[in-house]
């Protein structure tokens, strides 16, 4: 849960809609090692959990990049006069 708020604030200081995959991947981690229950199943094995961990950020990932990301065939264009910080 630690590394999921250290990813997290670098994310705000870094804006790149990757550290916040990890960010969420570590948190739904850390979450379901901390309530227990079916995820001691994680608990007793390091490569599963890594695993899952990968997976969830995967997911996260490709979902922010789907909400967040350009549209199907939009392309990111600046004009001479325009600013690209505007």
């Amino acid at each position: 849960m630690a590394g999921a708020l250290v990813l997290a604030i670098l994310e705000i200081l870094a804006p790149t809609h990757i550290l916040l995959g990890f960010a969420l991947g570590a948190f739904v981690t850390g979450g379901l090692l901390y309530i227990g229950g079916a995820a001691a199943f994680f608990a007793t094995s390091l490569p599963y959990t890594l695993a899952f961990f990968a997976v969830v950020s995967l997911v996260a990932w490709l979902v922010m990049r789907r909400v967040f990301g350009l549209r199907m065939g939009e392309v990111k264009t600046w004009s001479k006069e325009e600013d690209i910080n505007d």
